[in-house]
């Protein structure tokens, strides 16, 4: 599917001399300075299911386990290896501890483990397989899978075998909803018992890249996140996309972890769906229940964690009645479906409706404008197959 990336390049900064914090917009509209007072994601292992991760990166070093190599087979080491800097970038976005003016995650005390599955643009979903099961039996409490592909039929039994068995394990598994702005179910997205996620602009509305549909959890920002270049790992460049989507989801899942050790996934995961931001009928096709709102519950004590053994999503889809989740939400008194957009493809995700509050949009609005100024931007477009 097609993948838009708007980027801005500029060199790795010295300490405090170009802070890419400063660019960071969504970790100032959800609070995160206020955050981490509370909690960071310490002790929480989050996977990376992608590309690998280099943990040479200032702001990763620490912070990355030795993780296991599938696309070569072999048990070596993977912290050190990503040609394509997705993995890494997904990373950053998770766990960057912000050293030397460099990007901050929004769960920087969280711990990586790389589980590399081979460059990012050519992911075979067998050796995906392997690395989730990989990833739940060492560890991995979070499990990022910012990748989306076709949902063949051959596939399915497959995939629900792979998710049943790390939510047996415990683990959360979050994946992209993929970038085509389609309402096309993608693997493994549209599989039950994994949290679908979407994208917000800087406004706070679904971006038009987003892919949408019924299977859609939550969303979160994954526009201008600032990553470490393709072509040149010393240099900085903006992404957007539902892969830094999910990341975000994935961090916010680790600080409610932290915070609440003794949860289990279901009762995270059922927080999350609850504080979840949004501005229309809940669960929308565009943005699931809303936008991950970590404030919510870890500054304002909100979200009932429920019964620890019941998946909330899968319990919603089993039930034809609005859920647990759906009547603790608020605004969410009439939970049926998102009216369907004027418009088709990429413009079918221009819904009115949003994720963050108004105050966080005008803050980011603010930090936006001041951006452009400062940097020039370049849109390309390339197509992949496994991109989210």
């Amino acid at each position: 599917m097609t993948a838009v990336v708007a980027t801005w390049i500029v060199a790795a900064p010295a300490a405090h001399a170009d802070d890419m914090r400063s660019r960071q917009w969504y970790l100032d509209a959800m609070k995160a300075d206020d955050i981490w007072k509370v909690a960071t994601g310490k002790g929480i292992t989050v996977a990376v299911v992608d590309s690998g991760v280099d943990s040479t990166l200032p702001e990763l070093h620490g912070n990355v386990l030795s993780g296991r190599d599938f696309d070569l087979g072999g048990p070596g080491r993977v912290d050190d290896k990503d040609t394509d800097r997705h993995g890494t970038n997904m990373a950053l976005a998770i766990a960057g501890s912000g050293v030397n003016g460099g990007v901050k995650g929004i769960a920087p005390g969280a711990t990586i483990l790389p589980v590399r599955t081979g460059a990012f643009y050519g992911i075979d979903w067998e050796t995906t397989y392997k690395a989730v099961r990989y990833a739940a039996d060492n560890g991995a409490r979070v499990i990022n899978i910012s990748q989306a592909g076709p949902a063949h039929d051959e596939d399915t039994a497959a995939w629900r075998a792979t998710v049943d068995y790390a939510r047996k394990k415990g683990a959360l598994i979050f994946a992209g909803s993929g970038n085509d702005g389609e309402g096309n179910p993608v693997y493994p997205a549209a599989i039950p018992g994994v949290v679908a996620v979407g994208a917000l602009d800087t406004k706070g509305k679904v971006a038009k890249f987003s892919n949408y549909g019924p299977h859609l959890a939550l969303a979160a920002p994954g526009v201008e996140m600032p990553g470490r270049c393709t072509s040149d790992k010393n240099k900085y460049c903006a992404f957007e996309g539902t892969s830094g989507a999910t990341a975000i989801a994935s961090g916010v899942a680790a600080l409610i972890w932290s915070a609440h050790p003794d949860w289990t996934g279901n009762q995270v995961l059922r927080v999350m769906l609850e504080t979840a931001g949004h501005n229309g009928p809940v669960p929308s096709k565009y943005i699931g229940y809303g936008s991950v709102r970590p404030a919510q519950v870890l500054l304002e004590g909100k979200g009932d964690p429920g019964d620890p053994n019941v998946d909330p999503l899968l319990a919603a889809q089993a039930s034809a009645a609005p859920s647990h989740v759906a009547s603790q939400s608020p605004a969410s008194q009439s939970p049926q479906t998102s009216p369907s957009p004027e418009n088709t493809g990429a413009a079918a995700a221009e819904p009115d409706e949003s994720g963050f509050p108004l105050w966080a949009v005008a803050a980011s609005a603010i930090a936006v404008v001041a951006l452009v100024g400062i940097v020039v931007a370049v849109v390309v477009r390339r197509r992949a197959s496994t991109d989210a």
